[in-house]
């Protein structure tokens, strides 16, 4: 078989499978942590203040039982989760390796690199160089902003809950672009590129260059990037999440609203508590740990056990394609 068909092959299908096993991973888990996203949605907006806001969150949660946080999961939210995941991965993947191609530099780590020992011929790292840090700034970025154009309606539609979002969007009378992207579309896009690029660039890079080698092993790399998540990713994603949250109380009170507004109000009222508690932090990290915490640990032990068979089922193809081609 022609080797470039063969690459180009192998490499469509294994981009194809992480995708896929990233949205099957997302949609499971998110769908199980109902109760919890409920709960953080609640902490990180204007429906609670003061003091006991996690309890105050939890009550708004099971005010009407203890099912109720899955009876606002709708179809919708379902392929959105599915999509959400899948479709992070794949932007991540092609974007990263199309511009690595382009600009010269190193791929972000991935799989059994990360148990390689660093050593001097890996000091020209991407995040060395003026074009390997763009390339890890714009990756996770667009990946992020591509996340939430597939999956922030779906998110304003739990927050709210299926009637109050129809009555809310009917209120708003916007184009259909912006109906696509749905409301308080760039705080959720900086939240989601800010998680992308914990798990995808930082968790990798971090836990290759700086555990040492004799600490290395599946159980660290899957505590090492539960704790980026919780302590790095979500550390920042929280003033996000309560930037979206509380700018869709102020979109569904009085229809249109600017961010400058909902962060000088917010500040006005509660301080920096609007944004920043360790209730609403430990909410966001209830919700996100057990999906996005764990993610980079599926992405490079999980996922590789089942690439050999999906590299033969490739090579396979390149085979009958090529003998199809030579009669």
């Amino acid at each position: 078989p022609n080797p470039a068909m063969s690459s180009n092959t192998e490499n469509a299908a294994l981009l194809v499978y992480r995708s896929t096993g990233l949205g099957l991973w997302g949609a499971v888990l998110r769908f199980l942590g109902m109760p919890l996203e409920k709960i953080a949605l609640f902490a990180n907006s204007s429906q609670v203040s003061g003091s006991g806001q996690l309890q105050q969150a939890i009550r708004l949660t099971f005010r009407e039982g203890y099912l109720a946080p899955f009876r606002v999961v709708g179809r919708a939210s379902i392929i959105a989760w599915f999509l959400q995941y899948s479709v992070m991965g794949f932007v991540f993947q092609s974007v990263d390796a199309g511009l690595s191609q382009l600009l010269g530099v190193r791929r972000a780590h991935y799989g059994d690199e990360l148990m390689r020992e660093h050593c001097g011929a890996d000091n020209q790292m991407p995040a060395d160089s003026a074009l390997g840090i763009c390339k890890n700034v714009s990756v996770p970025i667009l990946a992020g902003a591509v996340e939430s154009l597939v999956a922030n309606r779906a998110e304003v539609q739990r927050y709210y809950g299926l009637s109050h979002f129809n009555e809310v969007e009917r209120r708003l009378r916007v184009g259909a672009v912006q109906r696509a992207c749905g409301p308080a579309f760039i705080a959720n896009a900086a939240r989601n590129s800010v998680m992308s690029a914990t798990s995808f660039v930082l968790t990798p890079t971090l836990f290759r260059m700086y555990v040492p080698q004799d600490k290395k092993s599946r159980t660290s790399l899957f505590w090492f990037g539960l704790g980026m998540n919780i302590f790095a990713g979500n550390a920042v994603a929280i003033t996000l999440q309560a930037l979206w949250g509380r700018t869709l109380d102020q979109l569904a009170a009085h229809g249109a609203v600017s961010y400058m507004n909902v962060v000088r109000h917010g500040l006005n009222v509660e301080g920096i508590g609007a944004f920043f508690t360790p209730a609403k932090w430990f909410s966001r990290v209830l919700m996100n740990a057990p999906a996005q915490g764990t993610l980079p640990a599926f992405y490079n032990l999980v996922l590789p056990l089942g690439e050999g068979p999906v590299r033969s089922a490739a090579r396979l193809v390149d085979a009958r394609i090529s003998s199809g081609t030579s009669r």
